[in-house]
């Protein structure tokens, strides 16, 4: 049997491109359904046998008639538009791992355990196939992705395509979200992929890569932006070469290093006190802003 990663066998689902088709999965998903309940005790048996001797057998035993519980997830998810073949592979991985990780001592049922690790496994799945595109960078966006329609739906009556403003108001403040999110994830899964290279129109001859606004600067600015740092890098340097050594000392440390150094450390270093460290550092800064606002042109 297939191995995962963690070193036990997998229950895999067959692949209807080989062979088999949707005869096969029909035959895949009857023995599944048909496999007999575990009774607590057994349950509780089989999870030490297998936590405490890696017994194969017992293994099999335990996650075998929970694949009815990945079969019921994988249905669920299938109107994101994957193969139930797909999602039932990614939900058996979260079988696994939830049996390589239960603990049968917290009194808890392996099934209601396995739940969550099969559900987390194909919400992964659905999230990196769904489009080409990555959807759900963070907790909140992957909220919505999961809900937004049948919210959407009990919020307007099912009688609207998009959400209204004060139904998108109440939706983030069901969710715990903010409305821009709503609208970010409306408008996400509203719009399919498109190729940047396909035409604007039938007969343009514009792609739509064409019209993406680069908000880099131009090269006129990018050699005006280098010029000036190079030109106020000077300045500053000037202006520190101008300090006692004590002081430029202190403003390098406090300032310019790659981590801020403290005023009792550099006490230490100079032989004097935190407390002098510190009007050292504030008569530092005055003497360089007069000396900065002394040169034309300069923003300080």
């Amino acid at each position: 049997m297939p191995q995962n990663s963690a070193g036990s066998f997998s229950i895999a689902a067959p692949r209807s491109s080989q062979g088999g088709g949707e005869a096969a999965d029909r035959a895949f998903v009857r023995r599944a359904m048909k496999q007999p309940l575990l009774t607590p005790e057994l349950e509780i048996e089989l999870a030490q046998k297998w936590r405490e001797t890696q017994d194969q057998t017992a293994l099999h035993r335990l996650v075998a008639p929970h694949m009815r519980l990945v079969i019921s997830a994988a249905v669920r998810f299938r109107h994101y538009g994957l193969a139930l073949n797909d999602l039932i592979q990614e939900g058996n991985i979260g079988l696994m791992q939830a049996a390589a990780r239960f603990e049968p001592s917290r009194g808890v049922r392996f099934s209601t355990y396995a739940t969550w690790w099969i559900r987390a496994a194909i919400q992964d799945f659905v999230l990196r196939n769904w489009s080409i595109v990555r959807t759900g960078t963070t907790a909140a966006h992957k909220s919505l992705f999961f809900n937004l329609r049948r919210l959407r739906a009990r919020i307007e009556g099912g009688g609207r395509e998009s959400l209204s403003p004060d139904g998108r108001k109440r939706l983030a403040t069901e969710m715990k979200v903010s409305e821009a999110d709503v609208l970010h994830m409306e408008s996400r899964l509203a719009a399919g992929d498109r190729s940047l290279n396909a035409p604007v129109g039938e007969e343009a001859d514009t792609d739509w890569q064409d019209l993406l606004v680069d908000d880099r600067p131009n090269p006129e600015q990018a050699t005006s932006q280098r010029h000036d740092s190079k030109r106020r890098a000077a300045w500053l340097g000037a202006a520190l070469q101008s300090l006692p050594e004590r002081e430029r000392i202190i403003v390098s440390a406090r300032f310019l290093g790659e981590g801020e150094v403290t005023l009792e450390r550099l006490g230490l270093r100079l032989g004097i006190s935190k407390e002098r460290v510190r009007q050292l550092e504030h008569q530092a800064l005055g003497r360089l802003r007069r000396r900065l606002a002394d040169i034309p042109d300069l923003q300080v």
